[in-house]
């Protein structure tokens, strides 16, 4: 049954001057808090390696961040910004970044009332000269609440829409950090391993690696592999209900591939630590085992529904589920396995997979908070006020922490 936690119970007060506006000069510079078994340490993040257990496996999320903030003006002068969310029609990611013509997208839109029918024109300026010949526009196909819009896109040129988006589009940093998107957000709020176009945020424990921090990790024979899920503004969305029971998770598409999940399988045999870099990535990896049931008990991996966590008491092991889905994608000649997920991890979930966690720290009453609770062992509070005492920065351009699990099933 879904658990009864009230969210006031993770709340903390954040002075907005703890809040990391930019990022530091050097990626690896930033300050790194590691909690193991009930101690806190501190160190400097380029020095992660130090702390982490050879010959274990580092997954990381390879999703990558796309300028998704357009901004378009009515005949009439209006200004609208539309924040593209996910594709429609298409709605494959791939196939909507290769459209050249026009294409469909779920969006939020900002100053909606002003857009109530008819084409909106891209407000091109000196600093988009290149967007003049795309004659980019969009049309109102729907309007809904929240993320329910829909809004087609048309453009002349021929460039694909990935392209139109490189051109006129803005890098859509968090709204807390309250300042416009800037040159250098367009290089930093971009890991260095990014590769698959789809995010509408970074994945951002994993802003803080360099070549160097790599260069350390293998040498201590530490495997890297990835996931893709592509991060959507659901991340931002505060839990506004006074249970978490009454908040609806955002979903997410996941994009493993049958290597990784070997690998994962190669760890459970071998009693390897898994070290997810993020909590996109933990929820990614997690989300896997509940598709394995799917696979075990339907014959097919499905969509990972938020509460199905707690709906019922699971016994298969890690190793079966995961196994189960090598099975499937053997069977079906895939290499890459594409699901969906809200799954949504607070205290009393049981970790399958994820062993030691590498994550930024995150907003007062949030999921992301949850979660860290519950990979803690609920002494989220012992690790907040220590880095609040010591000058750490906080959220998605502050610092680190390097946290080992304390409830493995």
């Amino acid at each position: 049954m879904e658990p009864v936690i009230r969210i006031q119970d993770y709340n903390y007060n954040l002075p907005d001057g703890r809040i990391a506006k930019y990022p530091l000069e050097y990626r690896d510079s930033s300050k790194l808090l590691i909690y193991n078994n009930e101690i806190l340490k501190e160190s400097v993040f380029r020095n992660i390696s130090e702390y982490l257990p050879s010959d274990s496996l580092m997954i990381f999320n390879n999703t990558k961040v796309v300028p998704a903030r357009l901004f378009f003006r009515k005949e009439t002068g209006a200004v609208i910004e539309i924040f593209c969310l996910e594709p429609v029609q298409p709605n494959d990611y791939a196939l909507s970044f290769a459209c050249n013509e026009e294409c469909s997208w779920n969006v939020v839109i900002g100053n909606a009332k002003k857009w109530k029918s008819g084409d909106v024109y891209f407000m091109c300026d000196a600093a988009h000269l290149d967007a003049a010949r795309l004659n980019l526009r969009a049309e109102l196909v729907s309007k809904g609440d929240n993320n329910g819009s829909v809004v087609k896109f048309k453009w002349d040129g021929g460039c694909s829409f990935s392209e139109v988006l490189d051109i006129c589009g803005r890098i859509p940093i968090p709204p807390y950090l309250k300042r416009d998107t800037e040159e250098l957000d367009y290089d930093r709020y971009q890991t260095l391993y990014a590769k698959i176009k789809g995010s509408v945020a970074a994945p951002t424990a994993g802003l803080h690696f360099t070549e160097g921090v790599f260069e350390c990790i293998d040498g201590k024979n530490i495997h890297r592999d990835n996931v893709c899920l592509h991060v959507g503004a659901g991340t931002f969305v505060p839990v506004k209900s006074e249970f978490i029971s009454d908040h609806v998770m955002h979903t997410e598409p996941i994009e493993v591939s049958k290597k990784l999940l070997v690998n994962i399988l190669n760890s459970i045999d071998k009693v390897r630590k898994i070290i997810a870099v993020g909590t996109t990535s933990t929820r990614s990896l997690e989300s896997l085992y509940f598709a394995g049931v799917h696979c075990i008990e339907s014959g097919v991996p499905g969509d990972v529904l938020q509460w199905e966590p707690y709906s019922k008491e699971y016994n298969y092991s890690a190793k079966e589920a995961i196994a189960a889905l090598v099975e499937y994608m053997d069977v079906n000649s895939l290499d890459k396995l594409v699901i969906r997920t809200g799954i949504i991890i607070v205290p009393s979930y049981k970790f399958r997979i994820v062993d030691i966690l590498v994550t930024n720290f995150h907003q007062p009453q949030s999921t992301l908070l949850l979660l860290i609770s519950a990979f803690v062992g609920g002494e989220w509070q012992k690790i907040y006020n220590y880095a609040l005492n010591n000058d750490f920065r906080f959220l998605s351009y502050g610092d680190s922490s390097l946290l080992f699990c304390s409830s493995k099933a």
